[in-house]
């Protein structure tokens, strides 16, 4: 497969309903892979492929990216479409290959990689079942570059974002809820006290919310 990565599966048989979870800047296939047994009690296939791109994170040390840097000026949109064409690839050879149930499948992304989760889902809407972005936000770069249809006014979304970011400052994250508003994209938006991290609460707050819309939604009849 094009992109290494790691994978957490569940117990049973399958097919399971699966998040596909893209790391932030400077970290691994590993780095979100902890949180998959406490996501819904462990119930989601959880796979975690790592950025093309590494990256030095310290001296002698590397990590993995998506795009590079920007330094304080837009983002390289390239790049990001890009990496976005290797995530489809390898989330088609992943359908192929792991028992994945389709209609449950959901894009999950952390700083750098939420930008490529809002990159794939909202370009590709009818694919995922929902989408969680956990700080991060939407370049107004990029949506121009996606061809975003009305099918998004059908993708639950759930944004988290810390108060006290410093990486990602929450405005940032508040103009993306605006636009994905403005798109009439179906969201939840939460903020917690807290920096540039995931923490108990607001990864309680995601498995409510996958409960929610993923494993257990309420289907009208019409």
């Amino acid at each position: 497969m094009q992109l290494v990565h790691t994978i957490y599966e569940p117990t049973g048989d399958g097919p399971f309903p699966t998040i596909l979870t893209l790391h932030g800047r400077g970290a691994n296939a590993f780095d979100l892979l902890g949180l998959a047994p406490h996501i819904c009690s462990g119930r989601f296939l959880v796979i975690c492929p790592q950025g093309p791109l590494e990256t030095p994170i310290a001296p002698d040390t590397m990590g993995y990216a998506w795009y590079p840097m920007s330094l304080g000026g837009p983002p390289d949109v390239a790049a990001i479409l890009s990496s976005q064409k290797l995530l489809k690839d390898f989330l088609d050879e992943c359908l192929r290959r792991y028992p994945i149930d389709p209609k449950k499948l959901v894009v999950l992304g952390f700083s750098q990689g939420g930008v490529m989760a809002h990159s794939l889902a909202l370009a590709n809407p009818e694919r995922f079942a929902a989408l969680a972005i956990l700080s991060s936000w939407l370049p107004k770069e990029l949506l121009p570059r996606l061809n975003v249809n009305d099918a998004v006014q059908s993708l639950p979304t759930l944004i988290q974002h810390g108060t006290q970011d410093s990486m990602i400052e929450v405005a940032r994250a508040r103009s993306s809820v605006e636009t994905l508003r403005e798109l009439r994209v179906p969201l939840t938006y939460r903020e917690y006290e807290m920096g540039h991290e995931i923490r108990p609460r607001s990864l309680l707050d995601l498995s409510a919310w996958l409960e929610e819309k993923v494993l257990s939604p309420i289907i009208l009849s019409s």
